[in-house]
């Protein structure tokens, strides 16, 4: 049985650890350093914690046939509403049948412009999941 509890404190710890560790790195070979705290996050790793066990659960959940989609580019990009294609960050599968699509994101620091960003892209994403789900 998946311990949802232990994972989701790994997964935080996780998130700490990589973002000091992008944090201290970024830049050292450049010179170039993001402003602020985004040279923490501009490395892409930290919520890889989060996907894992979001990608555990699903695999404990039962579901026939089920493929998921964390790593290779290819199988988690799908067709977009406002570009050609968007990049999730797992994507999972039944058989031919396209079940989840997530995108993790995450708040800290600068919670306004933040939050902001956040809900526009929430609200953006949900004619790309409406237009997706029509067309099949």
């Amino acid at each position: 049985m998946l311990d949802v509890e232990k994972g989701l404190s790994e997964a935080v710890k996780h998130f700490w650890r990589v973002r000091t560790r992008q944090h201290r790195r970024q830049g050292k070979k450049s010179g170039v350093k993001d402003a602020g705290s985004r040279a923490a996050v501009t490395g892409g790793k930290h919520a890889d914690g989060f996907i894992k066990l979001i990608a555990n659960i699903v695999r404990n959940a039962g579901l026939p046939n089920v493929s998921i989609h964390t790593t290779e580019k290819t199988p988690k990009t799908l067709p977009g509403f406002f570009r050609p294609s968007k990049e999730w960050d797992l994507v999972v599968t039944s058989g031919k049948d396209l079940v989840a699509v997530v995108e993790v994101k995450s708040l800290v620091g600068s919670f306004g412009n933040n939050f902001n960003n956040r809900v526009e892209e929430a609200l953006v994403r949900t004619p790309i999941c409406q237009k997706m789900k029509d067309e099949g």
